[in-house]
């Protein structure tokens, strides 16, 4: 064979081997668990950036379905409008639809579902239905104690929200001058604390059903422990050492 025709063949199946391993990396469909302060959030769209799969939260779903005036979307509003939980037969199919749309055919990061074992329980067997694989469980492991002072540590820069300081995490602790605390980012001296960031009872309620394993959000993350890998990240380093470890995981 001609020289060009060696190098021809050797560029195509160069190719055709970085799309196979394009479509291993990117094909893949992930719950994300974590406890409101372990910056499960960020973590979501880091691996979403790295993979490219859409970070799928399901209060989104909830507001847009709402927006749009869906069936689904109109019932949900019913039970929202009375203060009542939307009922797991109106979600579920929610995020089904959500999952079928055209930018997850790669792949998917849901965060916010299920919240306990009886909804872990319904998604399991719709996934199952709907021939929808799920290939990893994602739990950012923290302990409680320390989740909660993450959430009461969190202070606001006045002049930009996105400027991150804690109290209470070393690597984003906010600066001091003339013995006052200071914007680490932009030196801004107004920093204050969102008032449901002090709320302790309302942090205690949230955690209390994230960390019972027995009916809570913890319960349903071990339900998939039979089912699908697991992939524990400890929360208590920084961003950048739980992302580094989280996406060591996937690869």
């Amino acid at each position: 064979m001609h020289q060009n025709g060696y190098i021809f063949h050797f560029q195509q199946a160069a190719k055709a081997a970085y799309l196979t391993l394009r479509k291993e990396l990117t094909d893949m469909n992930i719950l994300i668990f974590g406890p409101n302060g372990s910056g499960k959030g960020t973590q979501g769209a880091v691996v979403q950036k790295k993979y490219g799969v859409p970070h799928i939260e399901t209060g989104v779903i909830f507001r847009v379905n709402i927006k749009n005036g869906t069936e689904l979307g109109q019932k949900a509003k019913g039970f929202i409008d009375r203060g009542e939980l939307v009922p797991d037969a109106i979600t579920v199919p929610m995020i089904l639809n959500r999952l079928r749309e055209a930018d997850c055919k790669n792949g998917w990061l849901l965060d916010g579902f299920p919240r306990n074992l009886a909804q872990a329980e319904a998604l399991g067997k719709a996934l199952q239905d709907a021939g929808m694989k799920l290939d990893y469980v994602i739990e950012i492991v923290l302990d409680r104690e320390i989740a909660k002072k993450r959430i009461m540590g969190r202070r606001l820069c006045a002049t930009d929200n996105n400027h991150p300081n804690n109290i209470f995490i070393d690597a984003i602790k906010p600066a001091e001058k003339e013995g006052k605390p200071v914007c680490r980012v932009c030196g801004c001296d107004k920093l204050t604390a969102r008032a449901d960031d002090q709320d302790e009872a309302a942090i205690d309620k949230r955690h209390g059903i994230y960390y019972d394993t027995k009916t809570g959000t913890l319960a349903a993350a071990n339900y998939f422990r039979t089912r699908v890998k697991i992939l524990e990240v400890d929360g208590t380093p920084g961003v950048k050492e739980v992302s580094q470890a989280l996406l060591a995981k996937l690869a």
